[in-house]
């Protein structure tokens, strides 16, 4: 699509010679949240990393009409924000400190002494996980819910135009689960494109625009949930029938059965 924010080209990528990916090319939107789903092994978190350039690809990546290829680090790092799996918080920082640690692409490079600019974008990634009442406290002293959130704010105080989150709900309790999925589609709806690995399918046919399936290297569907996650692809992907139903104007789609 010609107004794609971001882009791949016959992507491929190997991993210690093992053929991971295979000739993948996609087009993706500003302003939509992606869910990234297939079953274990298919190349879901390669391919995140492989579109952030953290690792080696052959092909084109392309991101808000320049190659990724010809980007510096440092603008690598502005049009990207990144979250692993696991998104621990390891260091007895206080909240505000380490969510400022998305700055550091922009050149901050000490909490303390943030521009003003760096200091709003911190206090906008705070209010949106609704860390405020958290800010001088240790990040190693919350629950495994809340450091989910001050990892999730680091990526948003980036501000950059792609956000990659890779598995952000698992481990967590269904209140926290949709938390974290509700503070991506507000991102996603003020303009960001969303990429989200999730096993969960239920909550990827609620809250995003577009569905990717991927199994062994490759795309084997995409477009609307309802399209992507179709009762022929959970057979014929996932090996499951699905239970189907709509609430509150949302679908439900929940796996019921193996094949």
């Amino acid at each position: 699509m010609s107004d794609a924010l971001l882009s791949a080209a016959h992507l491929s990528v190997a991993l210690s010679g093992r053929p991971v990916l295979h000739d993948l090319s996609l087009s993706l939107r500003r302003g939509h949240l992606v869910a990234l789903v297939g079953p274990n092994g298919a190349g879901k978190t390669t391919l995140l990393r492989a579109l952030a350039g953290l690792i080696e690809a052959q092909g084109e990546i392309g991101i808000g009409g320049d190659l990724l290829s010809a980007l510096p680090l440092r603008e690598r790092a502005r049009r990207f924000g990144y979250l692993p799996q696991g998104h621990l918080v390891h260091w007895p920082l206080p909240v505000r400190d380490v969510v400022a640690l998305g700055r550091f692409p922009h050149g901050a490079t000490d909490p303390a002494w943030l521009s003003p600019r760096d200091a709003e974008a911190v206090a906008r990634a705070m209010a949106a996980t609704e860390l405020e009442p958290f800010a001088d406290r240790p990040a190693t002293e919350l629950s495994g819910g809340e450091r989910s959130r001050v990892a999730l704010a680091r990526v948003l105080a980036v501000e950059a135009p792609v956000l990659l989150a890779d598995e952000p709900t698992a481990s967590l309790d269904p209140r926290y689960q949709l938390d974290v999925m509700q503070t991506l589609r507000r991102a996603a709806d003020a303009g960001t494109l969303v990429i989200v690995v999730t096993h969960d399918l239920g909550l990827a046919a609620r809250f995003a625009d577009t569905v990717l399936v991927m199994a062994d290297g490759r795309l084997a569907a995409q477009g609307t949930p309802a399209q992507a996650l179709s009762d022929e692809v959970m057979r014929r992907v996932f090996r499951v029938t699905t239970y189907r139903a709509n609430y509150q104007d949302s679908g439900v789609i929940l796996p019921w059965s193996g094949v």
